[in-house]
């Protein structure tokens, strides 16, 4: 049997395994009370910069003739373009929006993401990396052992190797426990996918700068800390094969998978790339490309210097948003089995019609101006709740190798009959974090906020309360 396939005997287990992590506290190699002071250390030991620059400085990066979009000399890496959505038939989801233009990055190649792991005294530790990112607020954050696009593993910018690509790609790779395609943000990202994978090394495995072995139980609690733990890791921590018995579920998996069919049916969404000079409603000038109202995001421009990563210094465009964003589940107990409410979210960017979000997932202010009727739903009774009602709350940024200062703070909200009924609005569903463990298994079907609302519930008490 190849070496990267499973034996039933291991795979029958691996629930076990995973769990037993989750539940140790403290590692082999670092203990957590010691983590803040190793990563700040990481920090010291490298040099890091991010300066905002005119567009006219970057190195290799131009606005096309014909097209106004921005594009690389190299024809790799991604664009930034234009995109067209329109929404027809049934009525669409949270906004007032049924057609709208916006900048849309496209990036066609498939990157991995990927987390070693290892048995350290009959536990399961995790390869993490301190790994800098030019648009993380913090600049460092516990990323996954790989984080590479295509461009990047099959070295196009003729930078370094990536380490410990070779546990992910080719013959000799360790034994599978997760990989799956999944989708990156659809509001921001042009059918974009990456690879999510888990793999159990076989044999010794060097420990390299920048890397540390964690157990799942050490990164649930860092997990509760803010920017620490970075969405390409939430991503793929949330395919990992919990136990996903979903007894007392409102719905059968085939009534929830009827429901997401139909969901899928009952929306019809074009989304058609366009000229970025042509797109109506946003203005280009030296440095940012932004809305004409001040809402959404803006197109940025930096230049970086980072002494740990396989290139040492680059320019490249990055997306901005404008404003805080607020991510949450609301949550109840039905016959004491607890449930999260998902919506069927539209986004332009989705390879599929529609996936699975949080309940609410937005930034308040671009709908500040609007009457609370067209408001996004249940957005008032998050940002209404109080501390007695707040299971979970810390603030994670999104991708900061796409993405500047892109934060929300991510919740857990207890919710009544009154906030949130059992029959709730069309567009969405009372569902068990197991099912959702079930559905991330296979790819797009939970979007990248659910997944990482999903790696939170598996981080805190509000999944087995």
């Amino acid at each position: 049997m190849p070496s990267h396939i499973i034996q039933t005997r291991e795979n029958t287990s691996l629930p076990a395994r995973i769990a037993l992590s989750a539940a140790t506290a403290q590692g082999a190699h670092l203990s957590t009370e010691d983590f803040g002071d190793w990563l700040a250390g990481r920090g010291r030991a490298n040099t890091f910069r991010v300066e905002r620059i005119p567009f006219a400085e970057l190195d290799g990066w131009s606005f096309q003739e014909s097209t106004g979009n921005l594009v690389h000399r190299s024809g790799r890496f991604f664009t930034v373009e234009g995109l067209h959505v329109t929404e027809e038939g049934e009525p669409y989801g949270d906004g007032p929006y049924a057609e709208w233009y916006q900048p849309i990055i496209k990036q066609p190649e498939v990157g991995i993401l990927g987390i070693l792991v290892k048995e350290f005294d009959g536990v399961l530790h995790f390869l993490m990396q301190a790994k800098m990112e030019p648009g993380n607020p913090n600049l460092l954050q516990l990323s996954p052992t790989v984080q590479a696009t295509r461009s990047n593993y099959t070295k196009a910018h003729k930078g370094a190797d990536v380490k410990y690509i070779e546990y992910f790609v080719g013959p000799n790779r360790g034994r599978t426990i997760a990989d799956v395609l999944q989708s990156e943000h659809g509001s921001w990202f042009y059918r974009k996918s990456n690879r999510n994978m888990v793999v159990e090394a076989v044999g010794d495995v060097p420990l390299l700068d920048d890397f540390c072995w964690l157990t799942l139980g050490q990164i649930h609690e860092l997990l509760r800390r803010d920017n620490v733990v970075n969405m390409d890791s939430r991503t793929v921590l949330s395919c990992l094969p919990f136990a996903d018995a979903a007894d007392g579920a409102l719905l059968s998996d085939i009534e929830l998978h009827s429901w997401i069919t139909g969901e899928r049916t009952r929306h019809s969404v074009r989304a058609e790339r366009v000229p970025l000079e042509s797109i109506p409603g946003w203005k280009r000038g030296d440095s940012t490309i932004e809305h004409e109202e001040g809402r959404y995001f803006n197109v940025v421009a930096v230049s970086v210097q980072a002494g740990n990563r396989e290139v040492t210094g680059w320019t490249q465009p990055l997306f901005e948003p404008v404003g805080l964003g607020v991510t949450a589940f609301l949550t109840r107990e039905f016959g004491g089995v607890p449930h999260v409410l998902v919506h069927a979210r539209v986004e332009g960017g989705f390879l599929d019609t529609v996936e699975l979000g949080p309940t609410v997932q937005c930034t308040p202010d671009n709908y500040a101006h609007l009457p609370e009727k067209e408001r996004p739903r249940f957005l008032d009774t998050v940002l209404r709740a109080g501390p007695d009602r707040i299971r979970y709350e810390v603030v994670h940024s999104e991708e900061g190798g796409r993405f500047l200062n892109a934060e929300s703070r991510f919740l857990v909200v207890e919710a009544d009959e009154a906030d949130a009924p059992l029959d709730p609005p069309p567009g969405y569903a009372w569902v068990t974090p197991g099912q959702l463990t079930y559905l991330v298994r296979h790819g797009h079907y939970l979007n990248v906020q659910a997944r990482t609302m999903l790696a939170c519930l598996n981080a805190t008490a509000v999944r087995t309360r």
